[in-house]
């Protein structure tokens, strides 16, 4: 029997076409499979728009309404493929991730580069690759990209120009294509939390992302408690260093953490994780209420994990440490 999949729009450069100031999201989802007429041969597709956006105008409030159209759209169909402006993929790829936990179905992003109607455009081969996965794959939230399958919560945008754009970082892809064709490797299931799935999507966008450079000037923590921000993604030296003379940032994170405010420590590095024990500067970081590190996560797993539990704050804030969609290996998995 042929998987039903149904198609979420969202605009991005693989539906974009020229105009007088450049390159802008144009095409309907329904122009996007007329134009593909060889997904027909991995499933039954239905297409939808839920919006017609460049990806950078993508935030918070269209993550919500992108999960409610896929848990609606999950109800019929065995999978759901979205096509998504690449700039901030990774992002919204994580933010479901958290938001659909749960959903027992598979979801997979893809994009392009070049838009599908451009010459050599990546386009064609993304969205065939993305079906094929959708048809596929264990339940979970996916990136599909150039040959590659990533979880969402592991995937970040290392390149602008290359169509090789997306790397999984600090876990191997979920799987490949080749001449082959698919290989997915084995999936080890993740139960999702006891919470109502009904609440899943609510989340709190009142994140700030910080990176240090020498130097930073601790009021900035001033300038985010008194902008209302209630959470601090902190992008931290090495294993997650900070310094202290002069400008002590350590007092000042703790001060944050004593008004509420909840703080991720990750580091500037991409790959490997933060560790805030092996060095005297970040030893004395982590407070065990407020404050935590990120431990392996990627950036984008880290906002969009930090929104998700402030969106729910008393529920989830158990959960900020624990591994709930593979955004974390942790040494006893």
């Amino acid at each position: 029997m042929r998987p039903k999949i149904t198609l979420l729009a969202t605009g991005g450069t693989i539906a974009s076409l020229r105009s007088a100031n450049g390159l802008i999201p144009a095409m309907h989802g329904e122009e996007i499979l007329r134009l593909s007429p060889r997904l027909t041969e991995f499933a039954d597709i239905t297409a939808q728009d839920v919006f017609t956006l460049d990806s950078s105008n993508i935030q918070p409030e269209e993550w919500q309404l992108l999960a409610k159209a896929v848990r609606k759209a999950a109800q019929e169909a065995d999978g759901v493929v979205i096509t998504h402006g690449t700039d901030t993929m990774a992002y919204t790829a994580s933010a479901l991730s958290f938001m659909l936990q749960g959903l027992n179905k598979p979801v997979v992003l893809t994009g392009s580069q070049l838009p599908l109607q451009y010459p050599f455009s990546d386009a064609p081969i993304n969205l065939e690759e993305a079906f094929s996965v959708a048809a596929h794959a264990a339940p979970g939230v996916y990136i599909s990209f150039h040959h590659k399958v990533i979880y969402g919560t592991r995937a970040v945008k290392m390149r602008t120009l290359s169509y090789d754009a997306f790397d999984s970082i600090n876990a191997p892809p979920v799987g490949y294509f080749d001449a082959d064709g698919l290989h997915l490797s084995r999936q080890i299931p993740i139960a999702p939390p006891d919470l109502p799935l009904d609440t899943m999507a609510d989340i709190d966008p009142r994140v700030f992302l910080l990176k240090l450079m020498p130097g930073t000037d601790p009021e900035i923590f001033t300038h985010l408690a008194s902008a209302g921000y209630q959470g601090l993604v902190m992008e931290a030296f090495g294993l997650g260093g900070l310094h202290y003379i002069r400008r002590n940032l350590v007092d000042s994170l703790k001060a944050l953490s004593a008004k509420g405010i909840v703080t991720l420590v990750t580091t500037q590095c991409v790959y490997e994780k933060a560790d805030f024990s092996v060095y005297e500067v970040g030893h004395d970081v982590p407070d065990g209420r407020n404050i935590h590190g990120a431990h392996d996560m990627t950036t984008e797993a880290a906002v969009t994990k930090l929104m998700w539990v402030l969106g729910d704050r008393e529920r989830r804030m158990r959960l900020i440490t624990g591994s709930l969609c593979h955004e974390m290996i942790l040494e006893q998995e």
